[in-house]
């Protein structure tokens, strides 16, 4: 298949070089510009762990601590692999969401133990630490990186979707589904939604869509990477 990819571009360019391996063709076209927060070296004394739900994230980190003693508790395999990458050793996957590592949490820590960082986002809604909050935790919540929606595709994505040439979508969240929508419109390319299948990492993602007509929506049974491209097959 002839999918187009829209995570930010670092995380872009290594899904699709899976892709590739698996006999699809890509076209890249992020639908956020990651920005790294910068500030002081983060405080973590008196931490037991630190959380994080992306990939995004955990890069955040490492630029803002030179810590690499704490256990990180990831929200999946690719933030975990690449808190890996960063140089941490002590590192847990919960290969879920943030619902998944919030339960998770509960079996790998102690809320008297100390307080968890979690290296969020800007748009971070706070439902991870609401529940580890509900479950006695304390949790030190910093963003240290935003997600800024694109305005506009990439016009190699732009000319491929108007030309016919791409049969799928991978949308990893509601927002970057929001994105696609608004860019497609401004573009005045909301048609060719009709030949597309858009493989979206979650129902919330799936719902974000607004409407428009494409030629199938389908919904990971698992909010991983593995759940979106086993929507391929």
């Amino acid at each position: 298949m002839r999918v187009l990819v829209t995570r930010p571009l670092e995380d872009a360019e290594r899904t699709a070089t899976e892709l590739q391996a698996r006999g699809h063709q890509t076209v890249l076209a992020p639908l956020m510009d990651i920005r790294f927060r910068p500030g002081p070296e983060l405080a973590l004394g008196g931490v037991q762990a630190i959380l994080v739900t992306s990939a995004n994230g955990v890069r955040a980190l490492a630029g803002r601590s030179k810590r690499r003693d704490l256990p990180v508790f990831a929200v999946g395999p690719q933030s975990a692999e690449v808190a890996r990458k960063e140089g941490f050793a002590d590192v847990k996957s919960a290969n879920g969401d943030a619902v998944a590592l919030a339960e998770a949490v509960k079996g790998w820590a102690r809320p008297e133990a100390g307080a968890l960082f979690h290296a969020a986002g800007a748009q971070t809604k706070g439902g991870l630490a609401a529940r580890l909050s509900a479950a006695g935790f304390t949790v030190q919540s910093e963003a240290v990186y935003e997600a800024v929606p694109a305005e506009a595709l990439p016009p190699p994505a732009s000319a491929a979707l108007a030309d016919g040439g791409i049969d799928a979508v991978l949308l990893y969240s509601p927002r970057s589904a929001r994105t696609l929508v608004a860019c497609l419109k401004r573009a005045g390319l909301a048609e060719t939604a009709r030949g597309l299948i858009a493989c979206c990492i979650s129902k919330a993602a799936a719902e974000a869509l607004g409407g428009l007509p494409f030629k199938a929506v389908r919904s990971a049974a698992h909010p991983d990477q593995n759940g979106l491209f086993a929507l391929l097959d």
